[in-house]
């Protein structure tokens, strides 16, 4: 396992603490990361993501999708099973799972919607207008400046 010393980031940083919790959380939980289910990530957009779960086996009564402090966590457990039933061979996986994916700020869900055995959720990242970049005009002179200038023109005697 890799371990990362955060110190010089606390010691010369003010107001990233979320940051270095983020690296350690996500570090911690690389090594035991699940692999079931598959999922894919992709960008849609500049601003827009969709995530893709194959959840075969899986109706939409069983799966469950929710936001809680920035996580995006999709679980599903599958409903009581026909105990009659005799398999021969059982390849398809009915587990219940919980899958979480940490959202960065101003990322929001647009929507969620399941078909052929795949789970899509769209997201989309808007960032608030007061966090934009703007543009500030600069003023080529000022209006004090263009006043006086002009009340001076007026009071000098003309030769």
């Amino acid at each position: 396992m890799r371990t990362f010393d955060f110190a010089p980031l606390h010691r010369a940083t003010v107001g990233f603490d979320q940051i270095a919790d983020l690296m350690d959380r996500i570090l911690a939980n690389d090594v035991g990361q699940p692999s079931y289910p598959p999922y894919n990530i992709e960008k849609t957009a500049a601003d827009a993501y969709r995530i893709s779960i194959a959840v075969a086996g899986f109706s939409e009564a069983d799966l469950s999708v929710e936001v809680r402090e920035h996580a995006l966590i999709v679980s599903a457990k599958k409903a009581e099973e026909d105990h009659n039933r005799a398999y021969l061979h059982r390849g398809i996986a009915t587990r219940a799972f919980e899958r979480r994916f940490t959202l960065a700020d101003h990322v929001r869900i647009t929507g969620a919607s399941h078909a052929d055995g795949m789970l899509h959720i769209d997201l989309k990242r808007e960032v608030p207008e007061a966090l934009k970049p703007r543009r500030i005009e600069i003023a080529s002179t000022s209006p004090v400046t263009s006043e006086v200038l002009e009340a001076e023109a007026e009071n000098t005697p003309v030769n």
